[in-house]
């Protein structure tokens, strides 16, 4: 797999689009490192995904059987402190009013990189050999043959065991108020790119099975119609929408700047964005729930949550935790 810088993977993706050639993509969060490849030139043993509209998992490909050894080290509770303290300062400084503050915890597992991908269940699923596995539940943006852009921000997290959990995470205000700012930052970069842009569906929630059990999760649907000829211009308009609002927060470059300082290491692919384009057609997610190995073969699980000022420093570090889950189950 070749990596591109952005100016060159733009290029391709345009180029391949204006051809009619169906190809895969993974773009880093910071958008300025991508692999695009023809789908029938990928190697499925150095890249393999699969999508809801396309995968190329071989028939005999098989991972490991039995149970599941997994055990995390979340980051410590006053390490989190530091972290979400800083961010809550910015955000009272008016530099920010919601920030999708993540960390790097590091898993011991018996599966390696593979077996989970080949074990897990989650709409978009995609591994790089010895780099990471994403198994993401969350879409980023789908173009249909009319031109239609739709994007689906999923923000609010729950564990579904507990008592009356659909009714209390819809009802927690500062959950709706972290929602109800990412579906404005979205509604306003997909106008960047379309017209008629509308909220479809606002706030409904996703049902995510886990090793750990059953969550719920909090998203919403917004609309709007790309310009024609679009398909000739098909990487310009995603990279415009990048890195993606649900996971940076609003304003996103200021916010970007903070929570690169809290967090204190690269997020690389992690939060980046994978896909598809065929025929015309689209479709994309976020790459969160996500694994990747360092050189010495240490595994390291990144995950995080929005952060506003109100944000109760405890239950930020809770959803934390839930999240650190493989969909094995």
């Amino acid at each position: 797999m070749t990596p591109y810088n952005q100016e060159h993977a733009i290029q391709r993706m345009n180029t391949l689009a204006k051809n009619g050639k169906d190809f895969v993509f993974i773009i880093n969060y910071k958008a300025d490192c991508a692999y695009v490849e023809e789908t029938a030139a990928v190697d499925p043993s150095e890249l393999l995904f699969s999508f809801p509209s396309l995968g190329n998992i071989p028939e005999d490909e098989t991972g490991t059987v039995g149970p599941v050894e997994w055990r995390a080290e979340p980051p410590s509770r006053g390490d989190y402190e530091r972290r979400i303290s800083l961010v809550k300062q910015r955000e009272r400084e008016g530099d920010s009013y919601l920030a999708n503050l993540t960390c790097r915890i590091p898993v011991r597992t018996n599966l390696s990189l593979h077996d989970i991908f080949m074990r897990s269940k989650a709409l978009y699923r995609c591994w790089l050999k010895d780099r990471f596995v994403c198994f993401s539940p969350e879409i980023f943006v789908r173009i249909n043959g009319e031109g239609v852009v739709s994007s689906f921000p999923m923000k609010g997290t729950i564990d579904a065991t507990r008592p009356e959990a659909e009714k209390e995470l819809m009802e927690n205000k500062k959950e709706a108020a972290e929602h109800a700012t990412i579906v404005d930052l979205i509604r306003n970069d997909l106008s960047m790119i379309a017209e008629k842009v509308q909220v479809k569906r606002y706030r409904y929630v996703d049902h995510v099975m886990t090793n750990k059990g059953e969550i719920l999760q909090t998203s919403s649907e917004i609309t709007g119609q790309l310009p024609a000829g679009y398909r000739e211009h098909i990487g310009s308009l995603l990279f415009r929408l990048l890195p993606a609002g649900s996971i940076t927060g609003a304003p996103k470059q200021r916010t970007m700047e903070i929570i690169h300082e809290a967090e204190g290491y690269d997020r690389e692919f992690y939060t980046g964005v994978m896909g598809c384009y065929s025929k015309g057609t689209l479709d994309s997610a976020v790459m969160i729930r996500f694994i990747d190995q360092d050189r010495d073969g240490q595994l390291h699980y990144k995950a995080g949550g929005g952060i506003t000022a109100q944000s109760n420093n405890d239950d930020e570090y809770k959803e934390v935790i839930e999240k650190v889950y493989v969909p094995i189950y």
